[in-house]
Formats: structure tokens, sequence, C-alpha cells
């Protein structure tokens, strides 16, 4: 190392700081993408040696063929767009009121944000209780105030049980929007307000006029990762539906991982990933790019 220059010694131990984040992001990153993308191509069961190349076939099947994974898709999408507006109008409502030190206002933000913390399993399982058909707490109460009529198996028709799931996540999601929401209300300067006030306009008016337009940054980042999130929902329908009845509230996931184990077929469960990795992609891409465009505006 003596015949190096001051600076070519600098730029090589910056390397060898950085060399063990780069060796892990290649072993856990890199690599296992590669193998994914090795495996889409191959028809295997993932026990035997014995692989047979497929070629495309695979995504081909996928994209024009498998209404059952469209299906999926849909579905999670149905999820997606019910947490972008009531979840989401929800965590604001509830920000907004928190943020105006209403008497409570720090236990009411322990108790907003004790539903994601608490692992989807569990979530799962108490809103089984809840939704279930014969003993369930909703039945319950619905044959309480005499609406006896309207009990139902909640998770177990195919006409409420995709609603239901929508209904955990939500319940379960709201509360990290809230926060989050919470946090950008707070950083903006409340000489703001004071000056619509004194300009005589009504809360509603401050409310359009000053918190919506500086809230659009915090915003776009909920919406981003309540897409993100939502679309890769999983622990919840195992805890409650299995993905039934039927193929009802199948998600992406469950798709992926019902074909890689109930089929064994470890080659189009990966094709299944990559293909549903590109459509997460593509609507990062679109967010990012309506964010700057929102943000020019």
């Amino acid at each position: 190392m003596r015949f190096l220059s001051n600076r070519t010694k600098d730029i090589f131990s910056n390397y060898l700081f950085v060399l063990p984040a780069v060796v892990m992001f290649c072993i856990f990153n890199i690599y296992p993408f590669y193998k994914i993308f090795q495996l889409s191509v191959f028809e295997w069961d993932g026990i035997s040696n014995r692989m047979n190349f497929v070629g495309l076939s695979h995504f081909k099947d996928i994209i024009f063929n498998n209404s059952v994974w469209w299906s999926s898709v849909w579905h999670a999408a149905f999820i997606t767009i019910l947490a972008l507006t009531v979840q989401n109008a929800l965590a604001l409502g509830l920000a907004v009121a928190c943020d105006r030190d209403i008497k409570g206002g720090r236990i009411y933000r322990v108790i907003f944000y004790i539903p994601p913390i608490l692992s989807g399993i569990v979530v799962g399982l108490i809103w089984n209780w809840i939704f279930e058909g014969n003993f369930g707490l909703l039945n319950h109460w619905l044959k309480a105030i005499g609406l006896g009529n309207a009990t139902r198996a909640w998770l177990a028709e195919p006409g409420t049980a995709l609603p239901c799931i929508a209904i955990i996540h939500m319940w379960r999601g709201f509360g990290w929007g809230f926060i989050i929401m919470l946090a950008g209300l707070q950083g903006i300067p409340r000489e703001l307000y004071e000056a619509a006030k004194v300009d005589g306009a009504t809360s509603w008016q401050t409310f359009w006029s000053v918190t919506i337009p500086l809230m659009i940054p915090v915003f776009i980042l909920v919406s981003i990762l309540t897409i993100l999130g939502t679309m890769q929902i999983y622990a919840i329908i195992v805890a409650t539906t299995g993905g039934g009845p039927g193929y009802h509230t199948e998600v992406p996931i469950t798709r992926i991982l019902t074909n890689m184990t109930g089929y064994g077929r470890f080659g189009y469960a990966c094709a299944m990933g990559l293909v549903f990795g590109a459509l997460l992609l593509i609507i990062s891409l679109t967010q990012v790019r309506l964010s700057r465009y929102m943000k020019r505006t």
C-alpha cells in the first residue's frame, strides 16, 4: 500500500467499507432474482433433478390464458382501491382531528397505531371470529338489534368474502397512514392557518386552500406505500379464507404460493412472481411520474 497515493488509498478504503453491503446485496437480492428468472423458463417440481426447458411458455400462459391469475390481480386491485379511498380518507380525518389538540389526543395516537403493529395472522384470527357464520360477534349483534335475516357466513360466501377481507385490511392499515399524515400536518406552519383566519376563511376553506396543497407530497407517499403494501396482502387471507370460497379471495401472493407448494410447479410460480413484480414496477413508475407532475403544478 506504500506505493499508492493518498487519494487512491482513500478510494480503496471506501470501497472496502461498502464491500460487505455489496456482497450481502448480491447474495440476498441479485442472485435470488437471477435464480427466479432461470427457474421461470423451466418446468420443475422443486424436488427432482429433472428440469424441462419450456422457454417463455409460462409467461405466455400466465398473461393470455390464466384467468384465475388475473382474477387474483383484480381482487388485490379491488382491495387497493378501497384502501386508497376509504382507508386513507379515514386516516386523514383522524389525523386532522388529533392535529387540533383534542382532549386525549396522545392516547388516540397510541390506540390508532396498535392495529398496524399487530401480526397479520393475529388480526385475521380476531376478525375471523367476528365474521364467523355460526357464533360470530357480528351475527350476534345483528340478531340482538332485530336484523337476524341479515346474518350470514360472511367469509364463506362469494359475495361478501372479498369485501370483508378489504375491511379487515383497512382496519389494520389505516394506523400507519394516520401517523404519516399526522406528521405531515404538524409540519405545516401555524402562521398560515392564522393568516387564513385573519383573511376571513372558514375552516373548510382553510382545509382546501392551505392543508390539502401542502399535504400533496405526503398523500403521494402514503398512496405509493398503500398500493405496494395492499397488492402484496397475504397473512390476513391465510388466517381467514385461505383464498376461498373457490378463488374469490385469491390474490397474487396466494396464487404464487399455491402453484409452488400445492401444485409443485416451481417454474410456473417463479414466472408468476416476475409478472407480478413487473406489474408493481409499472405501478411504481407511474406513481413517480404522476408525483413529479403534481409537484410541478
